[in-house]
């Protein structure tokens, strides 16, 4: 008789998820970053296209698009390619991750401790629970909370308190929930927006630019920073929601599904968003102006579809926040661990949501770029990584001992030398921009590049993953 360790290649000191979950829903999910055990695995890929395309169908989705044309001055078509080509590179890259889940069991932060070692993974997981638990938290209650605010005319602070509370509620369950209630949502969604597109695009004017002053290829640069920030804000959670299935589960399956979810639902809303820029719409803030030129029964739905939206996208954004956080190292008691963490960043996330209902629009185009400023070159270091090293390295992931030091210094390297050269947005302007406008926002693209290059200089220099050789 095999044990767990056996048939999935994992070390005798693995961290192996205990109590007794399946496919219960309304049970909270015990543990935090641990291994799935072999009896709980469930669920199959096809179930990926909608816990990826619901969490997408909201506003924050849709004025990424609206951002292309607003605030980068590029014309519909500039804005369609620009969105394509960073959505499709983000959702590529989120595919990729995804496949991995079936075989390791374990959340995309703790799959990173191969490239960054247990401690210096400290680096990208404690970046990622900040930001998905509290960054990407504040961002989406704001949009939903706005909508609820349109349409019902309550207090804004009221609406954003009946958002976070839907929101944390469901990322307390866990695991199943979450799946569970994306896949409720989706047909409710997925009718609202194909409505309110239909109108938009009849009522779009797609001849002239926005008021940007970037130029064509500044702009377009810009763009495509923004539209791959948002496609890849969803890397570091990529396993995370496809390590409960069997080991066997077709990889392909897992990385089409994935990837196509992300793709379709952004794309789809993000050109909704760009064609909505053409037209003068007026209202108080940016959720009623995109719903104001509507029929007042959709205007009314596609409202209602933005708040359940809203919720879609940050029960996944507490839910993964809560368990990168986890993988830091802290000790929890068991039942406790991820939903005690997933309501402290719910609080926090409301805190902050609270400060972000006044100027929402310039907040979240600078949030936008800074999520493909971080990610890029950590997703660098993970896939040279991988091209180095082949085949299962599964004994590495719970290993204290486990070090390489090449991966946090080229992630640092490539995210500290790109910002400071070319950032381009309100917070900070890179070096280089400030005298070059027009060149846009390149930090997501040389900060792949020069992790890349580095994390490869320092691996053969001996620096990349090692074990230490154990105390006797």
């Amino acid at each position: 008789m095999t044990t767990v360790q056996e048939e999935t290649g994992l070390a005798e000191n693995t961290e192996i998820r205990e109590g007794d979950y399946g496919q219960k829903v309304v049970t909270i999910e015990p543990g935090g970053a641990e291994f799935i055990p072999l009896n709980e695995r469930h669920g199959k890929p096809l179930n990926l296209f909608w816990t990826w395309m619901s969490p997408n169908f909201e506003f924050a989705t849709v004025f990424v698009g609206f951002i292309c044309i607003e605030f980068f001055g590029l014309s519909f078509a500039q804005s369609v390619g620009a969105i394509v080509l960073g959505t499709v590179l983000g959702s590529i890259t989120h595919g990729a991750l995804s496949a991995q889940g079936p075989q390791y069991g374990v959340p995309q932060m703790v799959l990173s401790r191969i490239s960054f070692g247990y401690w210096g993974n400290i680096l990208p997981a404690g970046i990622n629970a900040l930001i998905a638990g509290v960054g990407w938290f504040a961002v989406n209650s704001v949009s939903g909370a706005l909508a609820l605010n349109t349409l019902l005319h309550w207090n804004r602070v009221l609406c954003l308190l009946i958002i976070v509370v839907a929101q944390i509620a469901i990322a307390l369950y866990g695991h199943n929930l979450v799946h569970l209630y994306e896949k409720l949502v989706f047909p409710v969604l997925l009718v609202a927006f194909v409505l309110a597109g239909i109108y938009t695009f009849s009522k779009g004017h797609y001849g002239g630019h926005g008021g940007g002053g970037y130029g064509t290829y500044g702009g377009f640069t810009l763009a495509v920073a923004a539209t791959f920030g948002y496609a890849c804000g969803w890397n570091p959670y990529a396993s995370d929601y496809t390590r409960y299935f069997e080991p066997k589960t077709s990889k392909a399956a897992t990385a089409w599904w994935s990837g196509f979810g992300v793709a379709l639902s952004c794309i789809a809303l993000e050109v909704i968003g760009a064609a909505s820029a053409t037209i003068a719409a007026k209202g108080d803030s940016p959720t009623s102006q995109f719903t104001n030129p509507l029929p007042t029964g959709i205007a009314d739905f596609t409202l209602v579809a933005i708040a359940l939206g809203a919720v879609a996208a940050n029960a996944i954004n507490i839910y993964s926040g809560s368990i990168s956080f986890n993988t830091l190292g802290f000790k929890i008691p068991l039942k406790l661990r991820r939903a005690l963490i997933a309501g402290v960043f719910g609080v926090a996330g409301f805190i902050v949501a609270w400060t972000g209902l006044h100027d929402a629009a310039e907040k979240y185009n600078n949030f936008l770029l800074v999520i493909a400023y971080w990610i890029a070159p950590w997703l660098a270091v993970v896939f040279v990584d991988q091209l180095l090293r082949r085949g299962n390295h599964a004994d590495l992931l719970y290993d204290h001992k486990h070090t390489s030091w090449a991966g946090p210094i080229a992630m640092a390297v490539g995210g500290v030398v790109s910002i400071l050269l070319f950032s381009n947005q309100t917070e900070f302007l890179g070096y280089i921009v400030r005298n070059h406008a027009t060149l846009g926002d390149l930090t997501p693209e040389v900060g792949f590049v020069l992790a890349a290059v580095v994390y490869y200089v320092l691996y053969k220099a001996g620096m990349g993953p090692k074990k230490k050789a154990a105390a006797a």
